[in-house]
């Protein structure tokens, strides 16, 4: 395929589309049978998560090990961490000796997405949302509640994807500003159905909806995802909520700003 064009899959076919040209996406969902949603930059400002979320979870790592050390399933988020840094340490000289909550700020100060480090922080806000100081404060963009009764009354599917544990996602769509959105969600996936750059997740997830990858759209603000799930078969479309023109960005997924253009 030429290096400046890139297939873009429709209903019955494959259109093609000049890398950098104005593509807009489909304005009706006819085809579509399961919408596949990112959060963070796609549903939910990247500024919530960055200077909500994670100061959050960060400020009680030690407390809530220190508590829970007899946890079964803080232990076993403890143990899939242990396995991680033994295979990193492999080729990261500069990690350091284990250490299960210096390993944790360690994943942290990188943004790593480990599924365990997803898995515990999922834990500690959980313990925010019942304790009551994330209660009713997850922020969502202002279109998605319209969209999500826009697209269910459609009779279709809405589902997560996300690095986030499963816990953590099912956490923040019950307490958003926007009320409790849960019940619009068929379906929630994170890092243990695979990598989110990778076209077997994108497959997986598919095959759970009950769908062909050709009925699913998948919305992300990262282009790689989006390269995942197109070669996965998936249709696509780019969000981009920030100040960049869509238009200026190199890619050939179609592009939005808002929920709102997607009928």
């Amino acid at each position: 395929m030429d290096a400046a064009l890139h297939g873009q899959r429709s209903g019955s076919g494959v259109s093609t589309r000049v890398l950098g040209t104005d593509v807009h996406p489909d304005r009706t969902l006819t085809d579509i049978r399961a919408i596949l949603l990112d959060i963070e930059g796609t549903t939910t400002p990247i500024a919530f998560v960055q200077q909500v979320l994670f100061p959050y979870a960060r400020a009680r790592v030690h407390d809530y090990l220190a508590r829970h050390a007899d946890d079964p399933e803080v232990h076993a988020d403890i143990e899939l961490l242990r396995a991680e840094h033994a295979a990193e340490s492999a080729h990261e000289p500069r990690l350091p000796p284990w250490d299960p909550e210096a390993y944790v700020y360690w994943l942290m100060d990188r943004d790593r997405k480990s599924t365990g480090l997803k898995s515990l922080q999922g834990r500690i806000w959980d313990a925010g949302y019942r304790g009551g100081e994330l209660k009713g404060k997850a922020e969502v963009y202002p279109d998605v509640r319209p969209a999500f009764e826009r697209w269910r009354k459609a009779g279709k599917q809405i589902a997560i994807f996300s690095s986030g544990s499963v816990q953590a996602q099912r956490n923040l769509f019950a307490n958003t500003t926007a009320g409790d959105l849960s019940a619009f969600l068929s379906g929630y996936f994170d890092t243990t159905t695979g990598p989110k750059r990778e076209a077997t997740s994108y497959r997986t997830i598919a095959t759970a909806l009950g769908h062909s990858p050709q009925g699913v759209l998948f919305v992300s603000d990262l282009v790689a995802e989006l390269d995942a799930a197109h070669a996965a078969g998936m249709r696509t479309t780019l969000c981009v909520r920030g100040p960049d023109d869509p238009n200026d960005l190199p890619t050939s997924h179609p592009r939005i700003r808002s929920f709102t253009e997607l009928a």
